[in-house]
Parts: structure tokens; sequence; C-alpha cells
């Protein structure tokens, strides 16, 4: 694995970029981010019971005597486990939007079902917590100190003090491999990973990397550009260390890079660029962050965007920088990217 530089950008800019990082110290408990083992243990979806253990990301295991009921964990997570059918108690992270609605990191979820901690990023009343009585917090991590996505600075010594906590590293490495922990992750904790709707995921999901391995060779010319918007400044994301922008890229997705000097500023994540230099990078295709931290295109009033060649081509689609980690959910990230490529034009 890469090391990413150490960089402290602000959160704002952390999260309209995508990436995460300088967050904060590390927790007590990290390690090996590359640690492969999986959990072991039968849950509610299987009927059975009995002694659970999971390594997670950070190299720690967690052992519990029974397989955990009262789980805890970021919305975007607790999403994933929802859709191989492991439901959480709480949740913490962007949940509901104002109108009362799925946010678009809560997936499917049955929003309706969970006590919401903190409906934003960075956010989570700890004596609510506690009240859950909660057995284990699952989060993701975007850094190689283990640092607890989401999970407030301050309070992050209470809330480890009330369960052991797990960590799914999306940080640095492709978009299959904490596709691949979160399985296992569900699977420990009693998910049936036989049903034919998560069989039938896994396979959609192999038929759209394939479909977009094939638009991207058919059409290398066309540029994809990642971007995300402010109100003062438009973000230009590089493909190291992003989960989905990597994947792609693996796939032969021709991406801008934004030169490692200009991200030097975010650890290797993207560029700021002023709107008036928003045209720095010709672009074919602009993927845009979708998270409600960020400015949607169509809310975008800047006159250098409107005239941008993938603007007025209609060439933007929505990106997901923090997708949510079941393949019911990434397929369509993949579908929609070799869609967009199959159909563009050339005008960057």
């Amino acid at each position: 694995m890469r090391n990413a530089r150490a960089a402290h950008p602000t959160r704002r800019g952390i999260l309209a970029a995508g990436g995460a990082i300088g967050l904060g110290a590390a927790l007590a408990a990290c390690g090996d981010d590359d640690a492969k083992s999986g959990g072991s243990g039968d849950g509610a979806g299987t009927g059975k019971s009995g002694p659970w253990s999971f390594k997670d990301d950070r190299g720690t295991t967690v052992k519990l005597d029974s397989v955990p009921k009262n789980i805890v964990a970021f919305t975007g997570v607790a999403a994933a486990l929802w859709d191989y059918g492991v439901q959480v108690k709480g949740v913490f992270g962007p949940t509901t939007t104002k109108d009362g609605k799925p946010d678009v990191q809560a997936g499917d979820l049955d929003v309706a079902k969970v006590t919401v901690l903190g409906n934003e990023w960075g956010k989570l009343n700890v004596e609510k917590y506690a009240s859950l009585a909660p057995e284990v917090l699952i989060t993701t991590t975007f850094d190689t100190a283990g640092t607890l996505w989401s999970v407030p600075e301050e309070s992050k010594d209470k809330v480890a003090k009330l369960a052991p906590s797990v960590a799914v590293s999306v940080f640095d490495r492709q978009l299959t491999q904490p596709l691949q922990r979160m399985w296992e992750l569900a699977e420990s904790l009693g998910a049936d990973m036989k049903a034919k709707k998560v069989t039938d995921a896994k396979a959609a999901f192999e038929k759209a990397a394939a479909r977009l391995r094939a638009a991207a060779k058919a059409k290398p010319e066309i540029r994809v550009l990642a971007g995300s918007a402010s109100a003062d400044l438009f973000y230009v994301s590089g493909t190291n260390l992003s989960v989905d922008l990597e994947y792609f890229k693996a796939l032969g997705v021709n991406f801008v890079e934004p030169s490692e000097d200009a991200k030097k500023a975010t650890g290797g994540w993207f560029e700021s660029l002023s709107w008036e230099n928003v045209d720095k990078y010709p672009a074919d295709i602009i993927i845009m962050d979708d998270r409600a931290s960020t400015i949607q295109p169509a809310d975008i009033t800047e006159g250098t965007w409107k005239q941008l060649p993938a603007v007025k081509a209609g060439q933007v689609i929505a990106r997901s920088p923090e997708p949510i980690l079941s393949y019911d959910k990434c397929t369509p990230l993949l579908d929609n990217l070799a869609e967009a490529i199959e159909n563009a034009k050339k005008v960057g």
C-alpha cells in the first residue's frame, strides 16, 4: 500500500472532494490495514448462535460471546448491511434529508427502524448511544491510522468504552476489496450470502464491471473528471486513494489527474480550484459528488461552470465518493459510468 502524505485539510474540503485524512490521532487499537482475515460465527440471519469474532482492517479482532444484535453503524455501513439482511439498531452520519426522506448515503435502509444518533458527519450523541446498550460499532476508515469515520474526535474515548469497534478500510484500495470485506462482515453477522438476491447482485456487479471495461477500451479518448462543488471552490479528485476511482481506472477509464504538486496540500486526494479556474482541465465527462454536503450540478450558478464543454453537452453524471459497500448499490455506479462513456462525444 502506498503511503499518503500527512496533511490536515479542512473537513469541508475533505468531504467535498470525497476523501478523508488527518481527522485526529489514531485510536489505540490499530494495525495492519491489509488484514485479510474475515469473521466467524453465526447470527440471527441463520437462526444460529454462538461465539462471534471478526478481524477488521486495522488488524483488530473483536470477540463476543454471541453474534451481536445491538449494532450501531455509520449510515452507509448500515445501508450495506441492510442489503444483506442484517439490521442495525442505531446509526450515525447523514441519514435523512430536511424533508425526512432517506439521505443518498442511507440507500434502501428503513430509516424509521433505526435510532439516529447524529444526522450529519461527525455527530454522535454519546448518551443516546449508551442507551442502546451497543455490542459493537461498525464504520469505515479513510487512513492508515484506523481513524473511525464520523466518530467525533472529542468523544471517541467515551464511545470506545461503551462497545468495541470494527472498521472496514476504504483507503487506497480498489472498490472490490472493501466490497469483499463487507461481504465477510455481513456473513459473520448471520447474513445468508447464498440467497438469490445476494448472488444475483454480485453477478450483476461483475457484468457491469465487464461493461465498463469494454466501454473504456472502445473509447480511450474520452476523458473523465471527478469533481465536487462548494460555494467557494471546485475540487478535482485524483484517482489515487479513492476506492471507486482506483477501481474505475483499473478497468481502463481515462481520468483527468491533477498534478502531484497540486494535491500536496491534501495529502494526495484532490486539487482545489477557484470557480474562475474551473476550466483548467479539459474533460468530456464530469462525475460529480452526490452527497448532501456538496452543491449539486443543478444548483451551481457559476457562469464558468455552465460554459464547460461537458456541461453544455449534458455529459455530467453523479458520483458516490462514499459508496454503499454492497454489490447491489455499487453496480449502478459502474453501469452509469459505462453508459456515459458509451454515449459520450469528444468535447474536452
